[in-house]
């Protein structure tokens, strides 16, 4: 069964988007919404989430719920993590792949207490839901509640602290990778571990009409430790500085999970999957490109689309690139071809006609403190 998503007259802006303008936010167009780009500036912005704490407005993502007797199975079929099984609170990253072995979208799967919400891309998720729909079967009922839900990120070192005195001991204590049902600042809410910046945090998915309320407290909260609304352009930067994939970037339907890297978020023993046998083939056949990370010098400023060049011959496409505040280099991702892609030296980056030395980064660009002490994602 399938139940129309609702329409919201400002369904194009976040309910914090007055709370942006008061604090100075630049707002931009972005995934046909708008969100601040920046407060200050990205590079303070990222220090801030690498040094102290720092607030993400990100309810411009999806919610796709589905619940009925049949959503275990159903949700198993439709993705390629396995959920059947598992208990309330866990939290999976997962992949949708189409009928070729494409990448349709890179999601979060949350188990609660009678359904299984589906966490999508802001640009996917109509997409995403007319996809789900289609497919799934038999008693399982899906429902888009994005207007319906806000989300709030709380990342940085200092994250733990703030999250203690708005929601409380259980949610600070909460494993990577798990979640629960709660209150924040008296409202109920899903508290997860989760984040997309590489360091300890928490996201709050809370009532649309709630979410001014529970960023207000968050900042009263966070006061004594620096807190400081963030903005889209530092998300990017962060992910990029943890070589984590964006959708519509690194990875899209024409994309294997064996070339991005994201084998690991296939289950190799699990029951049919939407995908499944192209994307077997695609690893017993091997990938013709592979995405790598390279890092250049302080000056010098990838950018997507860019030329990757390896012993002076063309290999590949930048599809990430920026400066690093935490490195103080330029950084990119891109793919190359796959006999090229184990090269340690003789990169370089053809940037405004010139070539700029790069090096090879195997991994993320600095270290995580995501995990914070270990504890491994289910």
């Amino acid at each position: 069964m399938q139940e129309s998503p609702e329409t919201r007259p400002d369904s194009l802006r976040s309910p914090l988007h007055e709370l942006h303008i008061e604090a100075g936010g630049k707002i931009v167009p972005f995934a046909g919404w708008r969100m601040p780009v920046q407060y200050t500036s990205i590079i303070e912005e990222c220090k801030t989430v690498r040094s102290r704490v720092g607030l993400f407005d990100v309810s411009h993502m999806g919610e796709i719920e589905i619940t009925g007797p049949d959503r275990f199975v159903e949700v198993d079929r439709i993705m390629t993590a396995k959920v059947t099984g598992k208990s309330n609170g866990v939290v999976q990253y997962a992949l949708l792949l189409n009928d070729e072995g494409g990448i349709i979208d890179d999601i979060l799967v949350y188990i609660r207490p009678g359904s299984i919400l589906l966490v999508v891309n802001a640009a996917n998720k109509d997409k995403d839901f007319a996809w789900i729909s289609s497919r799934v079967r038999g008693d399982a009922r899906v429902t888009d509640r994005s207007s319906e839900i806000a989300q709030i990120a709380v990342q940085g070192p200092r994250s733990r602290d703030v999250i203690r005195s708005v929601v409380g001991n259980r949610a600070a204590a909460l494993d990577y990778y798990r979640s629960l049902e709660g209150k924040a600042a008296g409202h109920g809410a899903v508290i997860s571990r989760t984040g997309y910046t590489g360091e300890l945090g928490w996201e709050i998915y809370c009532g649309w009409d709630q979410s001014p309320a529970i960023w207000r407290a968050l900042l009263e909260a966070g006061a004594e430790h620096d807190v400081r609304p963030i903005g889209l352009g530092a998300r990017d930067s962060l992910r990029m500085e943890m070589a984590y994939c964006l959708y519509g970037n690194d990875i899209d339907e024409n994309t294997s999970p064996v070339e991005a890297g994201l084998r690991w978020l296939v289950r190799a023993k699990k029951d049919d999957y939407i995908g499944k046998e192209p994307y077997l083939a695609a690893k017993r056949e091997g990938p013709k490109r592979r995405l790598i990370g390279l890092r250049l010098g302080p000056r010098e400023i990838p950018r997507p689309g860019y030329t990757i060049l390896h012993g002076g011959e063309e290999v590949g496409t930048v599809t990430s690139g920026g400066f690093s505040p935490t490195c103080g280099t330029g950084i990119a991702l891109g793919y190359v071809r796959a006999d090229r892609a184990d090269g340690d030296e003789d990169f370089s980056i053809a940037i405004r006609r010139r070539r700029a030395d790069a090096e090879i980064v195997r991994g993320s660009f600095v270290p995580s403190s995501v995990k914070g002490g270990g504890e491994e994602m289910q």
